[in-house]
């Protein structure tokens, strides 16, 4: 039986699936139905970190909270009808009835606008509004009253997207095709309109982007790995050091005839040069997989809690620690070994 907690707004927060034996799609991963470290923080990170685009991972997440800002609007001014009390914006009671006409069961997608499944619309339409925890905050210009939405609320939240993202110049300008960003602006500047619909062809192209151009090296780095570039070049640099050093050493001791005994200490920098380039040419430290750990910045590692990942991770680790066993001991028998001739 499914356990979900209930957030504020009386949705049923999203529960991660440990049952899907297969890598996780990208609006699994933005609906928050997955672990880490495949989960919403760490792609929030690798497109703030790697990839360099979080304001396009911002936009979208921004655009799911003002739906679900919308939904809570619906869901009062309903309660408000039914109990008699329509006061939550009388001025506003036109455009009002227009978003409720306009929004409904709310069951249009909060992710891209056409799914393959009607399991992941179901799933969308689950999202609370408190759903997207990130590293930056996440608030409305609201004055309202704790748990209510005003109608200026949903106004505000349409015009800091705008005015965020989309405007020319504007403080976190995402690049769209023009068209779209002018459709966007006149739709609620000249129209004044304001509900999720207007952002639907933006937030559809910043999805199909995201999931061209970076989900699939966020899996490559997250889920067949578990470093991040900037330790696998500190990585290279003491691998190649390493090896240098066992080299040297080994021709040293073969040319002035040293005892294989003495020979045995080049053990030391060969197994430490063979591990370091082995996990930079696999993106993978195999101590660290079998132990569960993934790094989302560097030197800061998190527990694997993703099963098919941890499963994935583990069998690489395997692997690469054989590689890494088999070319160590071929040089270290090699070079031990060989016989020694003094110059």
């Amino acid at each position: 039986m499914e356990d979900r907690s209930t957030g504020a707004s009386g949705t049923p927060s999203p529960v991660p699936d440990l049952h899907r034996n297969r890598l996780p799609t990208l609006f699994e991963v933005l609906s928050r139905r997955t672990l880490p470290p495949v989960d919403l923080f760490s792609f929030y990170i690798f497109m703030r970190d790697q990839q360099k685009s979080v304001d396009y991972l911002d936009f979208w997440l921004d655009v799911a909270q003002h739906m679900s800002l919308c939904r809570h609007y619906v869901r009062e001014l309903r309660r408000s009808v039914l109990i008699g009390t329509p006061d939550l914006d009388k001025a506003g009671s036109k455009r009002s009835s227009q978003i409720l006409e306009g929004l409904g069961d709310m069951s249009h997608p909060a992710g891209p606008s056409m799914y393959a499944t009607e399991k992941e619309k179901n799933q969308d339409a689950q999202i609370p509004s408190g759903a997207f925890s990130t590293p930056r905050e996440m608030t409305t210009d609201s004055n309202s009253p704790a748990h209510t939405v005003a109608r200026q609320d949903i106004r505000a939240s349409a015009e800091k997207i705008l005015y965020t993202f989309l405007l020319p110049g504007a403080e976190r300008e995402i690049i769209l095709p023009g068209s779209i960003t002018q459709d966007v602006t006149t739709a609620i500047e000249d129209f004044g309109r304001d509900d999720p619909e207007v952002f639907d062809v933006a937030k559809d192209y910043v999805f199909q982007a995201m999931e061209r151009d970076a989900f699939p090296n966020f899996l490559r780095m997250k889920a067949l790995g578990n470093l991040i570039p900037t330790t696998l070049q500190i990585r290279m640099i003491v691998g190649l050091l390493s090896m240098f050093g066992g080299f040297w050493a080994a021709f040293i001791l073969i040319f002035l005839n040293a005892p294989r005994t003495t020979r045995c200490w080049l053990i030391l920098p060969f197994t430490f040069g063979v591990y370091f380039l082995a996990s930079y040419q696999y993106s993978l430290d195999p101590v660290l997989a079998l132990i569960g750990l993934s790094e989302y910045t560097p030197f800061n590692f998190s527990k694997i809690r993703e099963p098919y990942v941890r499963k994935l991770l583990a069998k690489r680790a395997i692997m690469v620690l054989a590689v890494t066993l088999l070319i160590d001991a071929a040089l270290c028998v090699l070079f031990i070994l060989v016989p020694g001739k003094r110059l």
